[in-house]
């Protein structure tokens, strides 16, 4: 497979608000020859997140913002806004980023802003998705990458990850699996991003050829 130039690269801001796990499985993958992104930013809504020190580590701007200083959500959009375009970013990737975005932000980012869920969406939106898919009982369990919308955790789904819920598991044991699958999935779904092979269209995520589409389920 052909090498990707810099200039092919799509520019890519990573929110983080943690220690940002997914985001350094990212940063790994755009290492390869073939990565069709660069990951030019991490900007964090906590000033003390342990994933800005591995962002500058790599030689990766670290934005640190301050969430509680800023006051509001709206102040705390514009703040992360004008980093991504500070830094002349195509594309964003949450990986925990603990903050509801306001509709006007996503709006301006709609289409090129992704997320990685810890759960089978529609199922268990929101946090503590592990304890609670253990509650309900399933038999299987895992991650969604999805366009950000509006509405938290109801974007359009671009892929999923599935694993088997085993007997005797807790939340720590599951949690760990499900994390082995979101660090293959969603660099695979940003680099299908970044080449332009999947889109939003009238809310729905549109794949523009087989191999794209059979993202769709990763199985471990």
């Amino acid at each position: 497979m052909a090498k990707m130039s810099d200039m092919q690269r799509k520019r890519v801001g990573v929110l983080i608000s943690g220690r940002g796990s997914n985001m350094a499985s990212l940063i790994k993958a755009a290492k390869l020859p073939t990565a069709a992104y660069e990951v030019v930013s991490v900007i964090s809504s906590k000033p003390d997140a342990v994933g800005l020190k591995t962002a500058a580590d790599q030689g990766i701007a670290a934005v640190a913002l301050d969430h509680k200083a800023l006051g509001s959500r709206e102040a705390l959009d514009a703040a992360v806004h004008n980093a991504l375009i500070a830094h002349k970013c195509d594309l964003v990737a949450c990986a925990g980023f603990m903050r509801i975005m306001t509709a006007e932000f996503i709006a301006k980012w709609q289409g090129r802003m992704i997320n990685i869920h810890p759960s089978l969406l529609p199922l268990f939106k929101g946090v503590d998705t592990h304890e609670r898919a253990l509650e309900a009982g399933v038999r299987v369990h895992g991650c969604s990458v999805h366009f950000v919308s509006a509405e938290l955790d109801a974007g359009a789904i671009i892929a999923q990850g599935v694993v088997k819920v085993l007997p005797g598991d807790n939340a720590d044991a599951l949690a760990a699996r499900v994390l082995q699958v979101e660090h293959k999935l969603y660099p695979a779904v940003l680099q299908t991003l970044a080449q332009g092979r999947i889109s939003l269209h009238d809310g729905r995520t549109r794949y523009v050829d087989d191999d794209a589409a059979s993202l769709s389920v990763l199985s471990a």
